[in-house]
């Protein structure tokens, strides 16, 4: 399936949670003067108009960044990438996490990004010639199995798939294991939605099986509207970077004070 477009959605508080976490991931490992690899599998189109009808639509960026942004104090990683974005791109920007990347990493680190859909991947490519980045369209798990191991080595992978399709609940488990046989040393990210039935259950319980040592951050938020079904937002990382499982405890009480108070500076 493509029809699934983040533009709908960008700035929701999914992508604060994801964004949040890889913005500090990555500002983590470039603090070694080593080259990274970044690579993403469902990368969409990187930069997002939150002024867009499509965005203005659904209210989710109302409910979320704009919201959430005075939670994170103004050194923190991500505000430097939001920054940043609406810099270059005007006040309206929104920096999808290709672009997060582009901003966090260095002239020689590597950066490629999968995208399937067309019309995203138009969008991505028209944008990622300006960050030296390597667009590539086509499933984001073949490629993910093609470069790994990456050269450079050490690095990272944000798996990211918009669950359209069912079959990547039961899917990812095996992808994940068979991407960590291929690249033991890469940081794996994978987001996952959290949505009313339950339906990530049993991929998280096959993740925790092959991956003991796998750090698992959840949080909740109420739907921002009638019938939406996503309740949250969670993360299950392979690898994961000295100190994050302190950076996810503060994530945690940042979210529990938006539900209870509203942001605060």
């Amino acid at each position: 399936m493509l029809s699934y477009q983040h533009l709908y959605h960008a700035g929701n508080l999914a992508d604060v949670q994801k964004h949040a976490v890889l913005a500090w991931v990555l500002d983590y490992l470039t603090r070694k003067d080593k080259p990274l690899s970044y690579i993403e599998t469902h990368a969409g189109r990187g930069v997002y108009d939150l002024g867009a009808e499509e965005a203005v639509k659904t209210g989710e960026a109302a409910k979320g960044i704009a919201l959430a942004e005075a939670l994170f104090p103004p050194d923190h990683p991500y505000r430097h990438r939001l920054d940043e974005a609406r810099a270059a791109y005007g006040a309206r920007a929104y920096p999808g996490s290709p672009l997060i990347a582009a901003l966090g990493l260095r002239e020689s680190d590597t950066i490629h990004l999968a995208e399937l859909h067309p019309q995203e991947g138009a969008a991505l490519k028209a944008v990622a010639r300006d960050w030296g980045a390597h667009v590539h369209q086509q499933d984001g798990f073949d490629l993910a199995l093609a470069l790994t191991p990456p050269t450079p080595r050490r690095g990272l992978m944000l798996i990211d798939p918009s669950y359209e399709v069912k079959a990547d609940y039961e899917a990812i488990p095996r992808h994940m294991a068979s991407i960590h046989r291929k690249w033991n040393v890469g940081v794996l990210i994978l987001w996952y939605p959290l949505l009313k039935g339950g339906p990530h259950g049993p991929m998280l319980a096959a993740l925790e099986a092959a991956f003991p040592d796998g750090l698992r951050h959840e949080v909740r938020f109420p739907p921002v509207r009638e019938g939406h079904r996503m309740e949250g937002s969670g993360l299950f990382i392979v690898n994961a970077p000295y100190g994050l499982d302190e950076e996810l405890q503060t994530l945690t009480s940042r979210f529990a004070r938006l539900s209870k108070a509203g942001p605060k500076p």
